[in-house]
């Protein structure tokens, strides 16, 4: 079994056509789990609804909990981009007998075909599934060890140190 933990960041946004403004609302793992036709066997947990930006310690010790409480060996978390990379690092100081892969998006899922959360996400349960014991990000089609990467801002993608 695959545990999946939903912390927010981009990938859950959804739009207000009339504002412009981004908001949370629910996660949309679900849907993309069924509209991808996903055969896993997987659980999905909503832990918060936030941008990685007002993440706090707290809530990052909250993932690290849930994370070491879950009964599954491979673990998939949705964060958003801006501090996944600092989350990833707390966790792998704290858990080293699961393999646990954090995903997100730069563009959120509610924008549909324009979206990167959908690849995100069945990249990171592919990975999930084959890598060794660690912790990593799943981004862009690629992995990467969880200190051996950056957010590149200005190209928009993440890549190796």
């Amino acid at each position: 079994m695959i545990q999946i933990f939903i912390t927010g960041g981009t990938f859950d946004k959804s739009y207000n056509h009339l504002s412009g403004d981004l908001f949370f609302e629910k996660t949309h793992i679900p849907e993309m789990l069924k509209r991808s036709k996903s055969r896993l066997n997987v659980e999905v947990k909503t832990l918060m609804m936030i941008d990685s930006l007002e993440m706090t310690e707290s809530d990052i010790n909250k993932i690290i909990k849930e994370c070491k409480d879950s009964k599954s060996k491979r673990i998939v978390i949705t964060h958003g981009t801006d501090t996944m990379v600092n989350t990833a690092c707390k966790i792998a100081k704290k858990i080293n007998d699961k393999t646990i892969v954090l995903t997100g998006a730069m563009i959120p899922y509610a924008f549909g075909s324009s979206s990167d959360g959908f690849f995100n996400l069945g990249s990171a349960l592919s990975f999930v599934q084959t890598l060794e014991r660690g912790i990593y990000i799943a981004m862009n089609g690629q992995y990467f060890n969880y200190n051996n990467v950056i957010k590149d801002k200005e190209k928009g993608y993440f890549k190796s140190l």
